[in-house]
């Protein structure tokens, strides 16, 4: 393997006459790697997508780091700022930047903005739906619990197909949804669904004497619930609950089904292109590499997290 991947293969060059043979061809991966992270964005215009990957990467940044003691202002000004600020860099149509249909994004860009706006919308739906589960309330319970097993019991890729295909025949006539936007949703009430029950998990796992507790001191049950009883629910699950992320980052790549061309997609199409028909090693390997960085990444996030609050604990 080292000798085929790195010793004999080809790094330089333009074309796939410059690779040489009994080696891999990484000539390939390097004249469409701009195609690989930006997809079919404007050339004159992925300055944007940069701006909001720096963006991006410093929230996730402030969030591992583990001196830094403002995680809770990062994620509350993430979702009220950073968001917003890259869904309009990268889309425009405001503050003077140009429109960009979704339909010329792809690449990474598309993975990373399905799996960021997707914890985005699913972390808090399935927090609601794990507490409406819990509820004593019949009518909050039944309508929690209806979502999260009809939601768990759909294959992901079929929900996001019919999201993208009968979402436009339901909603008013004049009212159009973005391709995108429809399968970012369906995306995340799956994920949502999921990750409710790893929570619900964690609920059930505190005493009930903590609720009690809460109770005796006076707190309200939205105080009780996120001063005293999700701290102690979310460290046992946060092995679980990273997991849930992997597989929602992972499961980015079944919007190629509805023609969305996310990194994986890009490789896809790349290869068909007759100029590098056969080089599939190469493509797969490439993304794998990619995503196994990430998720391990993430593991090792979580594996950090864990060691640092069960230190917290013994003290």
């Amino acid at each position: 393997m080292l000798e085929y991947f790195v010793l004999s293969a080809s790094f330089d060059g333009l074309s796939r006459e410059d690779c040489t043979p009994g080696g891999a061809c990484w000539v390939f991966v390097r004249v469409r790697f701009n195609q690989f992270m930006y997809g079919f964005y404007p050339v004159d215009q992925r300055w944007r997508v940069d701006l909001a990957g720096v963006l991006l990467l410093l929230q996730i940044s402030l969030l591992v780091l583990p001196r830094f003691h403002f995680k809770a202002l990062v994620i509350v000004l993430g979702a009220l700022i950073i968001a917003p600020t890259c869904l309009v860099l990268l889309s425009g149509g405001m503050l003077g930047l140009r429109t960009v249909e979704t339909r010329e994004w792809g690449g990474f860009m598309v993975t990373m903005f399905m799996a960021y706006y997707g914890t985005l919308i699913a972390a808090p739906l399935s927090l609601l739906l794990a507490l409406g589960r819990q509820s004593r309330l019949p009518v909050i319970k039944w309508v929690a619990t209806v979502m999260i097993e009809f939601w768990r019991g759909v294959p992901m890729i079929t929900v996001i197909f019919l999201a993208s295909n009968l979402l436009p025949l339901i909603v008013p006539a004049g009212v159009t949804v973005d391709k995108l936007t429809r399968a970012l949703i369906a995306f995340a009430l799956v994920a949502a669904a999921y990750m409710a029950e790893v929570l619900r998990g964690g609920l059930q796992s505190v005493p009930k004497g903590q609720y009690e507790a809460a109770s005796a001191l006076g707190l309200g049950y939205w105080r009780a619930t996120s001063l005293i009883i999700l701290p102690q629910a979310i460290r046992p699950v946060i092995p679980n609950l990273v997991n849930e992320f992997i597989s929602l980052f992972k499961n980015t790549t079944l919007v190629l089904i509805v023609s969305l061309f996310d990194m994986l997609g890009i490789i896809q199409s790349a290869l068909t292109d007759p100029k590098w028909v056969g080089l599939n090693l190469e493509g797969y390997l490439f993304a794998g590499a990619v995503y196994w960085a990430i998720c391990f990444s993430l593991s090792q996030w979580s594996q950090r997290l864990e060691r640092r609050l069960a230190a917290k604990a013994h003290r």
